[in-house]
Formats: structure tokens, C-alpha cells, sequence
């Protein structure tokens, strides 16, 4: 008969999770050695819990089901708590089991001893839960990973005592069965599709599962049809772009801009998305950003079906044979000149290989990429669901194992690689074909943006030093070495593309940092708080053409 170890290993792989990045201990020593008495289960070792976490969820997106962690006690999963916040807010489905210690240890309160429970409600608020008999640890498990892949995705955490997983009698529990979402009811379609009619202009927003190709078929049809503006969250789980696609206008990062875009809106119809708020506060601007003379509708909330909804109310509409606006096929020429983050944006745009996978955490110089992609060859993009840095490398690590057959790019900014850097190491020694592009302008640069934003008094020396990566600049590509990694510096625009062609044709993991200024600094930074204040009292037209300039 097997022992815990063995029996939650077999439920995992009967369940469809195949895949576990770890940083075990001690307490997690049996599951490590029942990782050889299961062959389906590839086991991917993380110097970092963050890296095992942000990975979990860079693979889940993509694999449409989850990836396991094994985390060492609470502090390992604290470790981990910054990318698994990321994956509760992009609603992606993630298993976390968190070795604790023996049951019978716990009443000494040893050096490592913590309450995990505590640390672990803070991501996983559906389904977190001790296992206490080793005879009932399949079933646990079972019901985990169910949680997990239920609608709308979440971050399951299973809490496994060293001795409930060594102990004999272990019990493999057969597969859940998820649960089959329904579409919005008649009504619901009823009142909605008598809202985009009235005459008003109307908008979708979509997020989640709705950013995925038959979603964004049936939403252009509406518009077609309707006239329907089509828009996607701030930041999408992932989303499916570029050309023979529909067109989707991304949600502003900047409160003042999406108040542009959503100006005029008389009704928004939200599809697996949430009302637009501000990223943060600041004093004297709105949080909630929907418009007062708006009405809201929620057409499929997160645990309904986003393309049968979005179906029935295109037929309520007359709109399920409308021909959808499709984004044209078209690439920016190859950049030359002074490299600029826009320079490398554009260059990703000029080579984009066919159904790559794009991790965005590029922060602001990443500011042109959905621009300079837009018509490149269709492709995937992930983004930084949750805020928290340091997601993209390790992201990138998952993406590239759910889709071994795509290449992976990874726009990072030099700040929030530091986080996880250690994600390159796992790169190398899995041979992901990964491409990271680190962007070193040496700042802090949105804070520098965010400094000017939230009104605070004029920085002296000691504010700004808080902010920039000076004194020493970090060389990312000895980093990347040092870790096994292709790592080359580019410092022209032409080495660059010659580094980002050389890395697309040569499959397996690559790091190209390019050293650029900062995307908006100097005067660009001064006067953006005054034309972002600016904008409510401008006409309609200029102030989207300048949401179009600064962040088109």
C-alpha cells in the first residue's frame, strides 16, 4: 500500500497536473522521493519559491489547468506569496502543497514552526486546508486541485504534515469532475441587448477567459453590428492578438486616461471583468472610474460561460453573422538610429515570430509594445495581473513548458528582474526556449512617474536615491552567464536586432539586456501630471489624441 507521498502523487497525475516546480526541505522529503514513482509528474527545481509560484501560474495560462508547487513550510510560502497573489487576481488555477511539520512536532514550536494557514488564506480565500490522516490525504487532494480548475480559477493550498505524507495506508482518489458553466440567463441577455439598442454608446468589457479567440470573435461581431466599443481589462491574464484577430482596446493603466476612454460611455457591460478602479489612490481623483451617467450590466460574471453569453447576445442582437473587424496584418520597419525602449519595442514588433508567447513586465518602457505588436503574427500575451514584480521571468518559465513547440519573450524591466532573477538558472537548466529582453535604464521609472502623480513635496537627494539603480548599475548579462544562460549587452539599436535575431533562431535560453534611457524622464516626466490634470477640461478629441500619444 502506498504512503501519503505516493498516493497525493497519483491523485495529482489522475487529476492532469503533470507538472510540479519546487524549493523543497526537510518536511518535504517523502513527496520528493515519490516524484520517482510516478513518471508522469516532470518536477522543475526553483533556487526561489517566488519563481516556483510565478511559474506555476506562467504554465497554468497557458496549459488552460494547473501546475503544482512545493513550498517548504511557511516561510517558503511567503516566499511564493507575491506571484501567487498575481495568480488569485488573474484567477488562474494553481496547487499549492506546503509542507509542514510532523502533527505530533508541532507542540514544540521548533525554529520553523509558523502558522501556515494564516499566510496561506491571503491567496488561497476558496480552498485551503490541512490534511490530518494520511488515509483521506487522496481526497484532500482531489478536492484541491478540483477547487483550483472550478470556475473562476483560484489558488488551492493543500497543507501537508512530514507524517500524514510518510505514513502507510495512503488512498489515490479518482478525478473530480469540474462542474460545466452556464451561459447569462434569457433575461439578462433580454435587458442588456435593450441597452445596447437604446442608442446610447455601449461598451464591452472583457477579461478572463473572454480575451481568448472565440470570446473576442463573438464581442466583434456586437460591435460590428452595433457599434459596440470592445475593450479589454488593464491587465490581461492572457490575451489572444495580432493579425486576423479582432481589435481589442486595452483599459488604461493611468486613471486619468481611462477616464478618457470611458468618458461618454452610457453603458458598460462587463464579460468575466471587473468595473474599472484606479491602480491606487491619489488626492483628489476618483478611484472608481466608471463614468456617474454609466449604467453597469454584468453579461457573464466569472464562473459563467463567456462565448455562450457573449453568443446568445449577439443573436439577440441580429449580430451572430456580422462580419468582426479583423486586425490587418502589418509590422513596423527595422528600427535604426539611438537605441530607446521604443526602438526595442519596435524591433519586437519587426520579428515576431508566428503564435509566440509575450510576457509583458517591461513597467514603462514596455509603453509601446501592444502598438508595435499589434499586427505582428497572432500571438499570446501575458501580463502583471496582480502588480506584484517580479512575475515575468518566472511566467516565462511556465509558458515555455505548457507550450514547449512556441517560442517565449519576455520584456522585463531591470527592477523587477531582481526579484526573481533566479528564474534564469531554471531556464538553463531545462533548456526553455525563452528570449529575455531586460530593459536597464538603471530607475525605478514608474515611481519616478508615481512620485509626480501623488502631489508629494519636491524629492531631495535621499528620496530620489530611493529610486534609481545607480551606484552600481547592474549587468544583467554576467548575471545571465553566471546562471548558464546566452546573455549578450546591447547598447545599439543594431546589436540589438542583430542579439534578438540570432536568439529567435537559435532555440533554447537567451538574455539580451539593452541599456536605454528612461521611457519618460526629464521634461516628459515634469509635464505629464500637468496634461494627465489637464485632460477632464480638454475637448474630447485632443485628449484622445494625447491617451493616444502617451500611452497608445
Amino acid at each position: 500500500m502506498p504512503n501519503g507521498a505516493q498516493a497525493l502523487m497519483k491523485t495529482l497525475v489522475d487529476a492532469g497536473v503533470e507538472v510540479c516546480f519546487t524549493n523543497p526541505g526537510t518536511s518535504e522529503m517523502h513527496f520528493v522521493a515519490a516524484l520517482d514513482s510516478e513518471p508522469k509528474m516532470r518536477a522543475v527545481l526553483a533556487l526561489f519559491e517566488g519563481v516556483a509560484t510565478g511559474a506555476a501560474d506562467g504554465y497554468a495560462r497557458m496549459a488552460d489547468k494547473p501546475a503544482a508547487t512545493l513550498l517548504h513550510l511557511g516561510c517558503g510560502l511567503g516566499n511564493g506569496l507575491a506571484n501567487l497573489h498575481n495568480a488569485r487576481k488573474g484567477k488562474v488555477p494553481v496547487v499549492n502543497i506546503v509542507g509542514d511539520h510532523a502533527t505530533y512536532h508541532t507542540q514544540y514550536d521548533a525554529q520553523l514552526q509558523s502558522d501556515i494557514e494564516t499566510v496561506a488564506r491571503n491567496v488561497s480565500p476558496g480552498f485551503m486546508r490541512t490534511s490530518k490522516i494520511t488515509a483521506e490525504l487522496g481526497r484532500d487532494t482531489a478536492e484541491a486541485v478540483a477547487a483550483a480548475r472550478g470556475l473562476p480559477g483560484q489558488v488551492a493550498t493543500l497543507i501537508l504534515p512530514a507524517d500524514v505524507s510518510w505514513g502507510e495506508g495512503g488512498v489515490p482518489s479518482a478525478p473530480i469532475a469540474p462542474k460545466a458553466p452556464e451561459s447569462a440567463d434569457d433575461a439578462t441577455v433580454a435587458a442588456i441587448a435593450q441597452a445596447v439598442r437604446s442608442g446610447g454608446k455601449s461598451a464591452l468589457l472583457l477579461g478572463g477567459r473572454a480575451l481568448r479567440e472565440p470570446s473576442l470573435l463573438a464581442a466583434a461581431r456586437i460591435a460590428a453590428q452595433c457599434g459596440v466599443k470592445v475593450m479589454a481589462e488593464v491587465f490581461p491574464t492572457r490575451l489572444e492578438r495580432g493579425a486576423g484577430l479582432p481589435v481589442v482596446e486595452r483599459v488604461a493603466y493611468l486613471a486619468e486616461l481611462a477616464g478618457v476612454q470611458l468618458a461618454d460611455l452610457q453603458h458598460l457591460i462587463l464579460v468575466d471583468a471587473k468595473a474599472p478602479v484606479s491602480f491606487f489612490a491619489y488626492p483628489g481623483k476618483k478611484s472608481y472610474l466608471v463614468p456617474d451617467t454609466c449604467t453597469l450590466h454584468t453579461l457573464a460574471t466569472p464562473v459563467q460561460d463567456t462565448v455562450g453569453s457573449l453568443d446568445k447576445l449577439a443573436r439577440a442582437l441580429g449580430a451572430d453573422q456580422a462580419q468582426p473587424l479583423l486586425q490587418a496584418a502589418a509590422r513596423p520597419t527595422r528600427p535604426r538610429g539611438k537605441l530607446t525602449a521604443e526602438k526595442v519595442c519596435k524591433a519586437v514588433g519587426h520579428l515576431l515570430p508566428t503564435n509566440a508567447i509575450v510576457v509583458d513586465e517591461a513597467i514603462t518602457s514596455g509603453l509601446l509594445l501592444g502598438a508595435m505588436t499589434a499586427g505582428a503574427p497572432r500571438h499570446d500575451l501575458i501580463t502583471l495581473t496582480g502588480g506584484a514584480i517580479g512575475q515575468g521571468l518566472p511566467n516565462a518559465i511556465g509558458a515555455a513548458i505548457a507550450c514547449p513547440d512556441r517560442p517565449v519573450i519576455a520584456l522585463i524591466g531591470d527592477g523587477t528582474a531582481m526579484y526573481t532573477v533566479q528564474a534564469l538558472w531554471t531556464m538553463a537548466r531545462e533548456k526553455l526556449n525563452v528570449t529575455s529582453i531586460i530593459f536597464n535604464n538603471a530607475s525605478y521609472s514608474v515611481l519616478n512617474v508615481e512620485l509626480e502623480r501623488v502631489g508629494a513635496e519636491e524629492p531631495g537627494p535621499k528620496a530620489k536615491s530611493q529610486l534609481d539603480l545607480k551606484g552600481p548599475v547592474l549587468n544583467f548579462s554576467q548575471l545571465g552567464q553566471g546562471m548558464g544562460v546566452h546573455a549578450v549587452r546591447a547598447t545599439t539599436t543594431e546589436a540589438f536586432v542583430s542579439a534578438l535575431e540570432y536568439a529567435l533562431a537559435h532555440p533554447g535560453p537567451h538574455l539580451i539586456e539593452v541599456v536605454v534611457p528612461q521611457a519618460l524622464s526629464g521634461v516628459k516626466r515634469k509635464i505629464l501630471p500637468w496634461l494627465l490634470r489637464s485632460l477632464p477640461n480638454l475637448p474630447k478629441p485632443v485628449a484622445l489624441a494625447l491617451k493616444r500619444k502617451i500611452a497608445p
